[in-house]
C-alpha cells in the first residue's frame, strides 16, 4: 500500500469516526444510548509524508438511524448538522378514517346489530311457535343470554375493543327487552307494571354504563331502549298520565346528561322520540275533556327543550354539526311545534279569541329568555342563541296580529309592527331585528295592496284612505330613523340604513299617488257616475283629466322639495313623475278629453315644463357646484 493510498484510508476512517460520534451524540440526548467515549483521532502522519489526498466518495450509509427531528426552534444546532440520511421525519397520522374503515368498523358493526336482534326476535318466534321449551324456560333464557352478552362485553371493553364492547351490549340489552315483552305480551308471566319496572331497570343500567364510560353510544342505546318501552308494554288502553309521567323523567335525566357530557345527538333523539310518542297518543287517544291535564304535560315537554338549548354542553374546540344545531334548529323547531299543539287543545270555539293571546303569550315567554344567561353553550352561541328567541317573539307578534284581525287591522298591525322594530333595530343596532323589521313592511305593503278591501265610495272620509295614511306614515318614521342611523360595518352594506331610507322615500311617494288615484276614482263615481252606464264616459273624461293634473302637481311639489332640500334623490323622482304625465298626456288625454279639457291639459303641462326647464337652465340654484348637493 503506497503512502496516497494510506493517507485516504486514514481521511476515511476519520470522516467515518466523526459520523459515528455524531449519531452517538443523537441518541444519547433522545435517553438511547449512555454517554458515549470521546473518539479516538487517528494518528495524523508526518507532515513531510502527508501528501494531499484524492477525492474520495463519502462511503455509503449502512443503515438509518432511527431518530426523529425536533422542531427548528427546539433542535441543537450539532443535531441539524448530521447528514441527510440521519435524519427522518415521521408521516403525520390522519385525523379521519378511510371510507374504508368507516364501513368495515361502523355500518357493518351497525347492521350487525340490527340483524342479531332479528335473529333473536325470530328465534323466540320460531321457538314459540315449535313449542321445544316451556314459556318460562324461554324467558329465562333470553334473560341469562341478555346478561351474559352484556357481562361478556366488559371483557373486550377492557381491552380496547369499545365499539364492540358497544354492539355486544346493545344485543344483549335488546335481548333483555324482548324477553320482558315475551313475559308480559305473550305469556302473561308477569304483568303490566313488573314489566314496565323491568325495562326501565334495563334502560337505568344502559344509562348508569354510558355515563361511568363516558359513551355517548351506550346513552342512545338506553333512550332507544328507553323510549320502545311504553310501546312494548303497551296495553292497548289509554293511560295518559303513566305515559307522560314516564317521558317527561327520561327527559329530565336526558337534560341532566347533555348538561354534564357533550352528547348533543341525545337531545336530539330524545326529542324525537317524545314528539312521535305524543303525536301518536294523541291521534289515537284525545278528546276535548282531557285539555286541562293534556295541556300541563305539554307545557312540561315544551319547557325542557326550550331550556335544553342553554343547558347542553357542547365539545371543546371545534362543535360539530349536532352542536350547531342544538343551539340552532332545536330552539326553533320546538317552539313551532309548540305552538302548534297548545293551538291544536283550544276549544274550537274559543280559537278566535283565545289564538292571538296564545301567540301573544309565546312572544312574551321568549322576550323572558333573553334574559337568561347561556350556561355550557360556545361563546359565539350564546348570542345567537339570543337572536333566535328575539325572532321567535317577533314571529309570534306577528303571528297574533292576523289570528286577532282581518282586513284593515291586519294590514295596520303589521305596518305598526314593523315601523316599531325598525326603531328598536336602529337603538339596539340589531341586524336581525332590521330584516324582521323590513319582513313585517312587507307583509304589511302586500296587504295593503291586495288584501285591503275595497271601501265606501264616500271621497277621502273612508277607511281605505285612513288605512294609507298609517303606511304612509309608518314608512315615514322608518326613512326618518333610517336617515338617522348609521352602519356599523361594510358588512351591513346588503341592508344599510341609507338603502333603507331611500327605499322608504320611494314607497311613501307610490302610495301617495296610489291613494289618491283610488280617492279620484271615488269622488267622481260619487259625483258624475253612481253605476249610471250613460255617465260612464263623462266619469272617465273627469277622472283622467285630474289623474293628469295630480302627478303633474304631485310632481312639481316633489321637485321642489328636492330643490329645495339640495336632494338630487327627490328630483330625479319627480323627473321621472313628469315623463310619466307627459305621456299621458300626449298618449290617452288627447283621445280621451275633451277639447277644453285637453287645452287645459296641455296648457299646463306646457307651462310646468317650461318652468322647470327655467330653473335648470338659469342654475337659480347653483346645482352645478360640486359639494353643494345631498344624495
Amino acid at each position: 500500500m503506497n503512502s496516497e493510498e494510506s493517507s485516504a484510508l486514514e481521511q476515511q476512517v476519520r470522516d467515518l469516526t466523526a459520523r459515528v460520534w455524531q449519531m452517538e451524540l443523537a441518541l444519547q440526548a433522545q435517553g438511547i444510548l449512555e454517554s458515549p467515549a470521546a473518539p479516538v483521532q487517528a494518528a495524523a502522519p508526518p507532515a513531510e509524508q502527508t501528501a494531499p489526498a484524492p477525492p474520495v466518495a463519502p462511503a455509503a450509509a449502512p443503515f438509518a438511524a432511527p431518530t426523529s427531528v425536533e422542531p427548528a426552534a427546539q433542535t441543537a444546532p450539532w443535531v441539524t448538522a448530521l447528514p441527510s440520511w440521519t435524519r427522518t421525519e415521521s408521516a403525520p397520522a390522519k385525523d379521519t378514517q378511510s371510507l374504508e374503515t368507516r364501513i368495515g368498523s361502523q355500518w357493518f358493526n351497525r347492521v350487525g346489530i340490527l340483524a342479531m336482534l332479528i335473529g333473536v326476535a325470530w328465534f323466540l318466534k320460531l321457538a314459540f311457535d315449535n313449542h321445544w321449551i316451556g314459556p318460562l324456560g324461554r324467558v329465562l333464557i333470553g334473560l341469562l343470554g341478555g346478561a351474559a352478552l352484556i357481562a361478556w362485553s366488559e371483557r373486550f371493553h377492557k381491552r380496547g375493543f369499545s365499539i364492540f364492547s358497544y354492539s355486544l351490549k346493545a344485543i344483549g340489552s335488546g335481548t333483555l327487552y324482548l324477553s320482558v315483552w315475551a313475559a308480559f305480551s305473550v305469556y302473561a308471566l308477569i304483568s303490566g307494571p313488573v314489566a314496565f319496572v323491568a325495562m326501565i331497570a334495563v334502560t337505568g343500567f344502559n344509562g348508569f354504563m354510558s355515563w361511568i364510560q363516558d359513551a355517548e353510544l351506550l346513552a342512545l342505546y338506553a333512550i332507544a331502549g328507553g323510549l320502545s318501552t311504553p310501546l312494548l308494554v303497551s296495553t292497548g288502553e289509554n293511560h295518559e298520565v303513566a305515559l307522560f309521567t314516564y317521558l317527561l323523567i327520561l327527559d329530565v335525566a336526558v337534560l341532566v346528561l347533555v348538561a354534564l357530557r357533550p352528547w348533543s345527538r341525545l337531545l336530539f333523539a330524545t326529542y324525537t322520540g317524545t314528539c312521535l310518542l305524543v303525536l301518536g297518543w294523541s291521534i289515537e287517544y284525545y278528546s276535548q275533556a282531557q285539555a286541562g291535564r293534556t295541556a300541563i304535560f305539554f307545557a312540561c315537554f315544551f319547557l325542557i327543550f326550550a331550556f335544553a338549548p342553554r343547558l347542553v354542553r357542547l365539545r371543546d374546540g371545534a362543535e360539530s354539526a349536532w352542536d350547531q344545531l342544538a343551539v340552532t334548529a332545536l330552539p326553533l323547531i320546538n317552539a313551532a311545534l309548540g305552538f302548534i299543539a297548545f293551538y291544536f287543545l283550544l276549544d274550537p270555539f274559543a280559537t278566535q279569541w283565545a289564538g292571538p293571546w296564545l301567540a301573544v303569550g309565546f312572544a312574551a315567554f321568549y322576550l323572558g329568555m333573553l334574559r337568561l344567561p347561556a350556561i355550557g353553550v360556545m361563546r359565539a352561541g350564546g348570542p345567537l342563541l339570543s337572536g333566535l328567541h328575539l325572532a321567535a317573539a317577533v314571529v309570534f307578534i306577528t303571528i297574533a296580529i292576523p289570528l286577532k284581525t282581518q282586513g284593515r287591522w291586519l294590514t295596520i298591525g303589521w305596518l305598526v309592527e314593523g315601523a316599531v322594530l325598525m326603531a328598536l333595530a336602529s337603538r339596539l343596532r340589531s341586524m336581525l331585528l332590521r330584516v324582521l323589521a323590513l319582513i313585517c313592511l312587507c307583509l304589511g305593503v302586500m296587504a295593503l295592496l291586495v288584501v285591503n278591501p275595497s271601501a265606501s265610495l264616500t271621497p277621502v272620509f273612508n277607511q281605505r284612505f285612513g288605512t294609507y295614511i298609517v303606511g304612509i306614515a309608518a314608512f315615514a318614521v322608518v326613512a326618518w330613523v333610517a336617515s338617522h342611523a348609521r352602519d356599523e360595518s361594510q358588512t351591513d352594506a346588503g341592508l344599510s340604513w341609507q338603502g333603507i331610507a331611500g327605499a322608504s322615500v320611494l314607497i311613501i311617494n307610490a302610495l301617495i299617488l296610489i291613494a289618491a288615484g283610488w280617492e279620484i276614482h271615488s269622488f267622481w263615481w260619487y259625483l258624475s257616475w253612481r253605476g249610471d252606464m250613460e255617465n260612464f264616459h263623462d266619469y272617465r273624461m273627469y277622472a283622467q283629466f285630474t289623474y293628469s293634473a295630480f302627478f303633474m302637481l304631485f310632481g312639481a311639489a316633489l321637485l321642489s322639495v328636492g330643490f329645495w332640500r339640495r336632494s338630487q334623490f327627490l328630483r330625479w323622482q319627480a323627473l321621472f313623475l313628469l315623463a310619466v304625465s307627459i305621456g299621458k298626456v300626449f298618449i290617452f288625454d288627447m283621445g280621451e278629453l275633451r277639447q277644453g279639457f285637453r287645452v287645459l291639459s296641455f296648457i299646463g303641462l306646457g307651462a310646468l315644463l317650461l318652468g322647470v326647464s327655467f330653473v335648470y337652465q338659469r342654475d337659480l340654484l347653483h346645482l352645478r357646484e360640486k359639494g353643494n348637493e345631498s344624495p
